[in-house]
């Protein structure tokens, strides 16, 4: 019989030394799989504190990732509490992912700047 989690413990899980998620009414622990993440362990953390059963639907996970989650399933969330679950991410979530995008807004075109007129200057010294 599988475990069932209210949504205030599964909420708490919402770090890169603790990460839970909450996909299709199932809970996961994923902090082990963090590292091995194709989309970088800033994914699913940042999918913590809410339902993040949409992102992964939209992703188009491939079977064998959806037959590799069995690993990291620890139960069910309990929906008789009548909890709200939000189906976006928290406010301060919505913050640092801003910062962080506008810090990348900047430096990425500078970057590729950069080694644009590395090259450039590499291809007419020659």
């Amino acid at each position: 019989m599988a475990k069932t989690f209210t949504w205030a413990e599964v909420s708490r899980h919402n770090t890169n030394k603790d990460c839970w998620l909450l996909i299709n009414g199932k809970v996961y622990d994923v902090t082990k799989f963090l590292g091995e993440h194709p989309g970088g362990e800033d994914v699913l953390v940042f999918a913590t504190g809410k339902d993040s059963t949409p992102e992964f639907e939209e992703v188009g996970h491939s079977a064998t990732a959806k037959k590799r989650m069995e690993e990291f399933y620890l139960g069910d969330i309990d929906t008789s509490t009548g909890e709200h679950i939000p189906s976006v991410p928290p406010p301060e979530k919505l913050q640092t992912n801003t910062f962080e995008r506008q810090i990348m807004q900047f430096f990425l075109p500078l970057i590729v700047l950069i080694i644009a007129l590395a090259l450039a200057l590499r291809f007419y010294t020659r």
